[in-house]
């Protein structure tokens, strides 16, 4: 008897995860398209098991017009994160900017 598991779920935030695992659909999918084996990637991410691996690269080509749309969303989503972050910088990096500018100035 055959049984099939789910290798992509959709976790409660909308991003596409590898198993039950952390790791996103997104950094599977990045990793095959620069061409590394599912044995190089599977190191780079020793929480995911080879099979899930596989898994994924096969949920990605068999759904791959699906899979970029949403890639394409997820690169609007943080390119958007990182703007938003940009312009409300954080209290530790105004600090630190501004350390950094006192240090330079006093070496000069």
């Amino acid at each position: 008897m055959q049984t099939t598991r789910p290798y992509v779920r959709m976790d409660e935030h909308g991003a596409m995860r590898v198993g039950q695992t952390r790791v996103t659909l997104d950094s599977i999918v990045a990793a095959f398209r620069q061409g590394h084996s599912a044995e190089t990637i599977q190191q780079e991410y020793p929480s995911v098991s080879l099979e899930e691996v596989y898994g994924a690269i096969t949920y990605y080509l068999a759904n791959q017009e699906q899979v970029d749309a949403y890639l394409e969303s997820q690169s609007a989503v943080w390119k958007e994160s990182r703007e938003k972050a940009a312009k409300a910088e954080s209290p530790v990096v105004r600090r630190l900017r501004n350390l950094a500018a006192r240090t330079k100035a006093a070496a000069q």
